[in-house]
């Protein structure tokens, strides 16, 4: 059995109205926000790691910046301490 996927399309249709956006642009878009916040906190917490140290962060400022930026994702996770955090991207 296909497993039915939500339809966006009344959202797709609102970026276009109300965007320069062409449908497949849009849609994209959709696509690429709700795969955002389909994220796990541990998804979010190796990514944010990832993208700070390349920015030439050091882990100190790196942990410090993720604690501050958990409680303002869409669903916020417990809080976290600084060694959990390292014990995420570590092990």
């Amino acid at each position: 059995m296909l497993e039915r996927r939500p339809s966006h399309d009344d959202l797709i249709d609102h970026l276009v109205r109300s965007t320069a956006l062409q449908r497949g642009e849009a849609a994209r878009v959709v696509l690429d926000v709700l795969a955002y916040f389909d994220e796990t906190t541990e998804e979010f917490v190796r990514r944010r790691h990832r993208e700070l140290q390349s920015g030439g962060a050091v882990n100190a400022e790196i942990f410090e910046r993720i604690a501050t930026e958990l409680p303002h994702r869409a669903v916020a996770p417990p809080e976290l301490s600084l060694r959990q955090l390292r014990r995420i991207v570590y092990g």
